[in-house]
């Protein structure tokens, strides 16, 4: 074993202790801020971040609402599901972080966590439990299973959710009535006090192709094992579907005389980070057309 790791077994941990690892180290975790009721109407709202969407025929979301560690009681979301078999799952932006954040608070059962933290209360339309007008999508779902996983504290339930209704807020749609991320800004959770702003880091990445790329395991050696070139650029350079042709390369030299010089002091490490600079917007035809490229 490597002295360069820290190796834990979970069943000779607290299960605090154990939380807090699996919790920092899977992230940036969604949140479905879940709004339900009980039997007699009393609203709940509480976030969870143990939350995905796992399936788009039959539209199904699924969040756990975990047994408390300290003391092994259930949640009151879990405990109004159970009653009622439904739910609203409302995503959570940045501009209402803090107050998602006050409504995590664990009051007493029959607190009205909507005026707690100062949301509006809107009415759904299939379901009984109402949904947060500051989050930008609300989703309602019918509960169609509850999984526990455990009897102890820390066991999650995994609620299976079956959307039936998506209400979006048109000022996060773009021209095309798509989701934009920008406007969209949603937030996740990391570990301990720790949440992640999605704009801030917000990148691209585009699919594999269709129809297939070459794949890392077919780039010339000497390129793969590159001391400028990170996995990112070789997965970039692998997902490319075929490599340039001897002309297509000629073309390119011909219309970019300033790196031949480059080429003739066949200085490896210099093409390369050209190459990279090229990866790093996104160019990669003429990343593959510099590195397979011979001085003149």
């Amino acid at each position: 074993m490597s002295d360069s790791y820290l190796t834990l077994l979970p069943e000779k941990m607290e299960t605090r202790d154990l939380h807090g690892y699996l919790l920092g180290a899977v992230g940036p975790r969604p949140i479905a801020f879940a709004s339900t009721v009980d039997r007699d109407g009393n609203p709940n709202l509480a976030p969870f971040s143990f939350f995905n969407v796992f399936s788009a025929n039959p539209p199904i979301l699924i969040f756990s609402p975990a047994r408390r560690v300290r003391d092994n009681t259930a949640k009151h979301t879990l405990e109004n599901v159970l009653e009622t078999r439904e739910v609203v799952i409302n995503v959570v932006s940045h501009a209402m972080v803090q107050q998602m954040s006050l409504a995590s608070t664990e009051y007493d059962r029959g607190v009205n966590e909507f005026e707690k933290a100062g949301f509006t209360m809107l009415p759904s339309e299939v379901v009984r439990p109402f949904r947060v007008g500051e989050s930008p999508v609300q989703i309602e779902c019918e509960v169609t299973k509850v999984e526990p996983l455990g009897e102890a504290g820390g066991a999650g339930n995994l609620i299976f959710s079956k959307v039936v209704r998506l209400h979006i807020d048109k000022a996060v749609l773009t021209e095309t009535n798509t989701l934009d991320p920008v406007k969209l800004d949603l937030v996740a959770r990391m570990g301990g006090n720790w949440y992640s702003r999605s704009i801030q880091g917000l990148f691209e990445v585009p699919k594999p192709l269709t129809d297939k790329g070459i794949g890392v395991d077919l780039i010339p050696e000497a390129i793969r094992r590159s001391a400028v070139l990170t996995g990112n650029d070789l997965g970039m350079l692998g997902n490319f579907k075929r490599l340039p042709s001897p002309g297509e390369i000629t073309d390119f030299l011909a219309g970019h005389p300033e790196f031949q010089a480059l080429l003739s002091a066949s200085d490896e490490r210099q093409i390369h980070t050209q190459a990279r600079a090229f990866l790093q917007n996104n160019d990669v035809e003429s990343a593959w057309k510099i590195l397979l490229a011979k001085p003149a």
